[in-house]
């Protein structure tokens, strides 16, 4: 397994702290980059994380795709931008992407960033029944049958693609995994979903990333899952959840209710090898919001997780 931080696409102290931490991978998201899938962006960023000695392994993020996940006119567009991205990533050795199948911007929602943790630290939870007096999201009325209509057309037509160009699709749960959000239903919320999903294009290119909170929070037993899902699992976000899908809080990654150790020997087991990454860490003490510092990424707790994740390891 490779350790791995997600990174913005240009250097900044994060850079710097993954080089000192002796991080093997970078992911990147493009936070407020226009056009970043297109071949001459993501050559200069690519460029960039060479340069700086941290391979860039993982693409985690997504070209607009409300019409394609709806189903709507202009959709054939849409997935041509996928596609291109795959093309594009193949050409440059970047080996997996990870995306979800949610209508934004409704992906990740949590309802608190500052639930008190051990020693004053803050941590992000979520509560649906706060979320859910909120108005209806516009896509309100799409049914869970049209949602899995307008995944296997996008499949169809993409996963021969990523096939081509030697890229792993690494389809992220939703988040949180609980259906309908907002008058939307989501179909990424538990193992057996999951394993239909799979089922809806056989291919090795078409397969998992294994975030372990989403899993904690589906209630099953996050090494079983592993197991279950087994060689298509291609990228790991490293992470842990107490409570229901519901209602739940993000914990320090020693402080779950899942064995993160037995998780490691899991995947050890089913012969993952890819990168795998802390994610949704708490914030410390120091640690001030600042701009283009989302809450669960901050540094210490990046730093914490991953002496963590190396220590499980050795």
């Amino acid at each position: 397994m490779e350790t791995a931080l997600i990174l913005p696409p240009s250097p900044d102290r994060r850079w710097t702290l993954t080089k000192q931490l002796d991080v093997d991978c970078g992911v990147v998201r493009f936070w407020d980059v226009d056009d970043w899938w297109e071949y001459d962006t993501l050559l200069r960023v690519r460029n960039r994380f060479e340069d700086h000695n941290i391979p860039l392994r993982v693409v985690e993020d997504r070209p607009p795709m409300t019409r394609t996940v709806l189903g709507k006119d202009g959709r054939d567009k849409e997935i041509e931008r996928v596609k291109q991205l795959l093309r594009n990533m193949g050409r440059l050795g970047i080996e997996t992407y990870c995306w979800v199948w949610t209508e934004n911007p409704i992906g990740v929602l949590r309802t608190s960033d500052s639930i008190p943790g051990r020693g004053g630290s803050r941590l992000t939870s979520y509560d649906h029944d706060l979320s859910e007096r909120a108005d209806e999201h516009p896509a309100a009325g799409v049914s869970e049958a049209e949602l899995w209509e307008n995944l296997k057309y996008f499949l169809d037509d993409v996963v021969p693609v990523a096939e081509n160009a030697g890229v792993k699709m690494a389809l992220h749960p939703d988040d949180p995994p609980i259906s309908p959000v907002r008058g939307v239903p989501r179909i990424a919320t538990s193992v057996d979903q999951y394993e239909r999903i799979l089922d809806l294009h056989d291919s090795p290119n078409h397969g998992v990333t294994l975030c372990q909170g989403n899993f904690a929070a589906m209630e099953t037993d996050v090494p079983a899952a592993i197991r279950r899902l087994g060689e298509r699992i291609h990228f790991v976000h490293f992470r842990d959840v107490e409570g229901t899908p519901d209602s739940f809080v993000e914990t320090w990654q020693d402080d779950g209710p899942t064995d993160m150790r037995s998780a490691i020997e899991a995947y050890r087991d089913v012969g993952f090898d890819g990168p795998i990454r802390p994610d949704h860490v708490p914030k410390m003490v120091g640690e001030e919001d600042r701009e283009g510092v989302h809450a669960g990424y901050t540094d210490m707790g990046r730093l914490f997780a991953i002496g963590y994740i190396r220590g499980l390891l050795e």
